[in-house]
């Protein structure tokens, strides 16, 4: 049975931590989300896993990039809501990192093959993965939920770890949020450096990258609702800029959850144009020669007082035990360039280490 504990039940949790570690709860499994200046809520293991969206309480949602768990909703025994990870002795630690150096060759003839599929007319976008790897020294992956650092609007932050694979870090992108008949979700496309704002602003590769991402879920949407499309903006996250749009949907009937992930995930940021299931197969063929952790790019959900949010888990660290990765991907139309796309994944990579405080060796 979910023991569901507000602020208020910290103390009774956290004795629980003292007597017993933080690390030893996560034995169980551990998930956990905050949406922008929000609380983190924090569920903690065993978790009654199930197929289909539960009826009520709290549940998580988490599958990988091709939905290929059968049990994707996680019920968690208990439930915390915190405004600190701290409160709960999920605390920051040292962490280094022996990372591997990341080659390009497998990235650039990756890279060359989409080329191709868009000069016949196959794609117009597709979205190539590149993974860095690394070792933790004397230490588990799960040890880097506690060095996240707390992040503001227009982040959301998110984590799960069990059986000692896992993931965490600070996303800017949501895949949607559904309350009642009202949906909400985003176009978040096009990346540049932030001191290249003004540049960034007219960029007509980036403004077409968007807009290929923008366009596509608005056409998804519009059979199911009445859509509402903002102007496009650009949203700052500090070291980098994207081109954000926002999109509201009244839709005409009530929906399911597990219908809706299945209809906008991937987003047409992380996935091909036109996603049909020849295009995915190829997607999903380029991202596994790469190396990219299964759950990169899959949705990552919350069910919480009848409400559901799911963002898109990117811009986080995978781990396997002391085997870590970091992967970065970026959307391929014609007008992209290999040494520029490259530049735009370690940017990304760069800032997930900004998040997710880690040490760092070479190998």
């Amino acid at each position: 049975m979910q023991n569901n504990l507000g602020v208020g039940g910290v103390g009774l949790l956290i004795g629980g931590v003292q007597e017993s570690s933080f690390s030893k709860r996560m034995a169980d499994g551990v998930a956990m989300m905050k949406a922008g200046d929000g609380a983190y809520v924090v569920g903690f293991g065993p978790f009654d896993q199930r197929a289909t969206v539960p009826d009520g309480g709290t549940a998580f949602y988490c599958n990988d990039f091709t939905l290929s768990d059968p049990l994707p909703w996680k019920i968690p025994a208990e439930v915390v809501e915190v405004d600190c990870l701290a409160d709960i002795g999920c605390a920051p630690v040292p962490v280094d990192v022996e990372w591997q150096e990341i080659e390009a060759d497998g990235f650039a003839g990756v890279f060359a093959e989409i080329n191709e599929m868009i000069i016949r007319g196959v794609i117009e976008k597709s979205v190539p993965v590149a993974t860095e790897r690394g070792r933790i020294v004397g230490g588990g992956g799960e040890c880097l939920l506690g060095n996240m650092k707390p992040l503001g609007a227009p982040f959301y932050s998110y984590g799960w770890n069990l059986a000692g694979k896992g993931f965490c870090g600070g996303t800017p992108e949501l895949l949607f949020e559904l309350a009642g008949r009202r949906l909400k979700t985003m176009a978040l496309a096009g990346t540049a450096k932030a001191d290249e704002r003004e540049v960034f602003a007219v960029d007509g590769k980036e403004i077409r990258e968007h807009e290929f991402v923008a366009q596509t879920l608005v056409a998804k949407l519009s059979d199911i609702g009445r859509v509402s499309r903002a102007e496009r903006s650009i949203m700052d996250l500090g070291e980098l800029v994207h081109f954000h749009t926002p999109i509201d949907v009244d839709l005409f009937a009530s929906r399911g959850i597990d219908e809706l992930i299945r209809r906008l995930h991937p987003t047409p940021a992380l996935g091909p144009l036109p996603r049909t299931e020849e295009t995915m197969g190829m997607l999903v063929g380029w991202r596994q020669r790469l190396g990219c952790p299964p759950c990169f790019g899959a949705p990552f959900g919350l069910l919480k007082d009848g409400a559901f949010r799911s963002v898109v888990a990117i811009r986080g660290v995978h781990w396997d035990g002391g085997e870590i990765a970091i992967p970065s991907g970026c959307g391929v139309i014609e007008a992209s360039r290999l040494v520029n796309e490259w530049r735009e994944l370690r940017l990304k990579r760069e800032a997930v280490k900004a998040v997710v405080e880690m040490g760092a060796t070479r190998a």
